[in-house]
């Protein structure tokens, strides 16, 4: 073999070695807790308007519709792959066949909050509260495969994701036609209800053996196609003041952390800055690949911004050219990058510490 030929043998090894696909597992599993930015099918099993299990949604993912509100990967598909996880079974899954859960299980459902009522104007969902019976229901399973000591190992080196609070504003607090919160609850009163009954939640999890949390805050949600079509902001801006609101939210969410882990010493508490690492994308169009961010590629109503992808609609030919998917919901292209500052990011994206850092600590 000449030296050309063996140099690009070896630059292709450690690319092959480097490629997230091929990572070595650094978690014992991981278990998502959320709404349907990271749903990969637990709403298609319940008597729901939110579910995205026909196309266009999964029109780029390998398999099809599988009810993952994307073209393709949400942030967790990225991230398992970051962390050397396989894709997670929807927890509706693991009920009905023999699902193996040793990897993990993805609880999160479409239109589900913090509070129990969010959502309810769309049908069937699991609730954050659900969501933590169901893991009990998960950790029955773990418990018949290996005796106390391995699932107390077990969980300690799991990784709990926890991606929540989106759906307890613009599917409750910013819906005062189904809702009364925005009357009986000021901005401020209310972000502090939501970390209350999160807190209660996270702890609970805790309290099974779960020992390292990814608490993501929650996005510029006035910067969505669904809140710029409200025409609550002049053209080409988002609307401040759903961002505002939500700031208030991601503060102390932020703050919790630090409180969790003063007082939770065995554990470890991170912050995902989500709203920080999507606005760097929104004003960095360029530098991340994207020309489209005031619309969904696909959707209908003002500026394909008001609701979610009808069946078979024809969705833009250019996705990765997209921020959006829909009228809520980010492009795989969009998650892609999320999930690897949430992966790598320094403490403004991760605070204190990345989940690179969580699997060698």
């Amino acid at each position: 073999m000449d030296v050309p030929a063996a140099a690009a043998l070896v630059l292709g090894i450690i690319f092959i070695l480097a490629s997230p696909n091929e990572s070595a597992q650094q978690f014992s599993g991981m278990f998502v807790f959320g709404d349907s930015l990271v749903d990969d099918g637990n709403n298609n099993f319940l008597n729901s308007l939110a579910k995205a299990n026909y196309l266009p949604y999964g029109i780029d993912f390998y398999d099809g519709p599988s009810g993952r509100f994307c073209n393709g990967k949400t942030i967790i598909d990225f991230l398992g792959e970051l962390v050397g996880l396989p894709y997670l079974p929807a927890f509706t899954s693991t009920l009905t066949s023999e699902i193996k859960v040793i990897n993990g299980v993805n609880y999160a459902s479409a239109a589900a909050g913090i509070l129990d009522e969010t959502g309810r104007q769309l049908g069937d969902r699991f609730s954050l509260r659900q969501q933590v019976q169901n893991f009990e229901t998960t950790l029955n399973q773990l418990k018949s495969q290996m005796d106390e000591k391995q699932l107390s190992q077990y969980l300690g080196r799991a990784l709990a994701v926890m991606i929540l609070g989106s759906n307890d504003y613009i599917n409750n607090y910013l819906l005062p036609t189904f809702y009364t919160t925005s009357s009986n609850y000021n901005p401020v009163d209310y972000a502090d209800l939501l970390i209350g009954r999160y807190t209660s939640h996270i702890l609970a999890l805790q309290s099974f053996g779960l020992r390292k949390f990814l608490l993501a805050g929650v996005g510029p949600l006035g910067c969505i196609p669904n809140q710029l079509a409200s025409g609550a902001a002049p053209a080409g801006k988002c609307v401040s003041f759903v961002n505002d609101i939500v700031g208030l939210f991601n503060t102390r969410l932020r703050s919790l952390v630090d409180q969790l882990t003063r007082s939770h010493p065995g554990s470890i508490f991170v912050y995902g800055n989500t709203f920080e690492v999507f606005t760097d994308i929104l004003n960095n169009l360029d530098s991340f690949g994207f020309s489209v961010v005031d619309k969904g590629c696909c959707g209908i109503g003002r500026n394909q911004g008001q609701i979610t992808c009808l069946p078979l609609a024809i969705p833009c030919l250019n996705r990765d050219k997209y921020v959006f998917w829909d009228a809520f919901h980010p492009t795989q292209a969009a998650n892609q990058i999320i999930a690897r500052r949430a992966y790598i990011g320094p403490p403004s994206d991760c605070y204190p510490i990345n989940v690179k850092q969580m699997a060698e600590v």
